[in-house]
């Protein structure tokens, strides 16, 4: 069997898709995943075939021009404007950045031209199933004209149907869907979606669409394991992951990682934080109980930790899941806030809202991590559903 998957160009939004591939191609079934060029190499480490044939689209400027959208309607929560879609800088004035003449360039023409890619990509090698993230509908719509069955694969604690603010399951502006005579693209066009979260964490469906249960198999990319991670910690030991995504959707009002390890000073535990050379350096010299490793793999690291701060993106809210980890979800951005009140209503973490931080509500958070059993508990609880859900093989064999 062939099995083309279509994915964006944000690695967070397809890393949980590279299990299912993996499933497929260990059950002999041929693999590709159609993607944009910038996306060949990350793929290609992961032990998958990458089909660089999909256009360039830029997912921070998406979700940037949302937030100036919020900031317009007055519902932007922090002290400094969003950055400009297209620079990330500093706005002085929302009057800087004009939605009609930067829309159609930077989105619109480029997803039509993604759309025909996947259509006359999918024409020529003729899959017999097409997976699809939620930013990549180019494999919805390549399965629906060429009669293809297709299954979207959800990346977390958010499904189809959430607020449509968050903009998951995106308008057709570019008409190709209603071109090509497919119907209008909307959740009720999906038909199936394999869901990786248990029961408690689960997002929204509609009644027509058929879930898939699969096991989280948590993949964060490649990374040598150090040593020290195979000797058990001789205190407790929380884990600081701070992704590329918070600064890049909201500037420097989400550059939390100085007041978080303000937070965690006098703990009596080992620190570690888990980030990208860029926050690194701005923090300057780290105290002793802080270890740093940056662009770590986070399913290496959290076997050993008592807790887990982190931003709220899906992959770090579900690598600690699987892992039954306490966590503390500090949101700053879409789906961010989603995530974390399915973490606080879950009984697994809390949270603290990224626009409400401060270090007191941080160590007190974190605090209760480590010394409320209930917390630690449901984590447990919740590592347990995850660890009996079918796995990706077993869904490869079902697809």
């Amino acid at each position: 069997m062939k099995v083309l998957f279509t994915v964006s160009a944000w690695p967070g939004h397809y890393y949980p898709l590279v299990p299912l591939g993996w499933g497929l191609q260990a059950a002999g079934h041929e693999v590709r995943f159609a993607c944009a060029p910038s996306q060949r190499d990350t793929l290609a480490r992961a032990g998958l075939t990458p089909a660089p044939v999909l256009a360039e689209i830029d997912m921070a400027f998406l979700a940037r021009t949302q937030n100036v959208r919020k900031a317009a309607e007055g519902a932007w929560p922090y002290p400094s404007s969003p950055p400009h879609p297209v620079t990330g800088q500093p706005m002085a004035d929302l009057a800087e950045f004009s939605f009609e003449r930067e829309i159609v360039p930077r989105y619109v023409k480029p997803l039509k031209e993604s759309y025909a890619a996947a259509v006359e990509y999918a024409g020529r090698w003729r899959p017999d199933l097409v997976v699809h993230e939620l930013l990549s509908m180019e494999g919805l719509l390549a399965a629906r004209v060429h009669d293809v069955p297709s299954v979207l694969h959800l990346w977390g604690p958010v499904g189809t149907t959430e607020d449509p603010a968050l903009g998951l399951v995106p308008r057709d502006f570019t008409g190709a869907f209603g071109s090509y005579g497919v119907g209008e693209l909307g959740p009720d066009l999906i038909e199936r979606a394999i869901d990786p979260c248990p029961a408690p964490l689960r997002g929204s469906l509609p009644a027509g669409t058929e879930r898939l249960p699969m096991r989280y198999v948590p993949y964060n990319g490649p990374g040598a394991m150090p040593e020290w991670l195979l000797d058990a910690p001789d205190r407790p030991r929380v884990c600081v992951v701070w992704g590329n995504s918070p600064r890049r959707m909201v500037g420097a009002d989400a550059f939390a990682l100085p007041r978080i390890l303000r937070a965690l000073d006098g703990l009596g535990a080992e620190v570690v934080l888990a980030a990208g050379p860029k926050d690194a350096a701005e923090l300057g010299d780290l105290p002793p109980w802080v270890r740093l490793l940056e662009n770590f793999p986070l399913q290496q690291l959290l076997p050993s930790c008592r807790a887990v701060i982190h931003h709220g993106g899906a992959g770090a809210v579900m690598t600690a899941v699987a892992h039954g980890v306490p966590q503390l979800v500090v949101p700053h951005a879409m789906d961010q806030f989603a995530n974390a009140s399915r973490v606080a209503a879950s009984g697994c973490g809390l949270v603290v809202p990224g626009p409400e931080l401060t270090a007191e509500a941080v160590r007190e958070a974190v605090v209760r991590l480590l010394d409320e059993p209930r917390l630690s508990a449901a984590a447990g609880e919740l590592r347990a559903e995850v660890a009996a859900m079918p796995s990706p093989l077993t869904v490869a064999n079902e697809l």
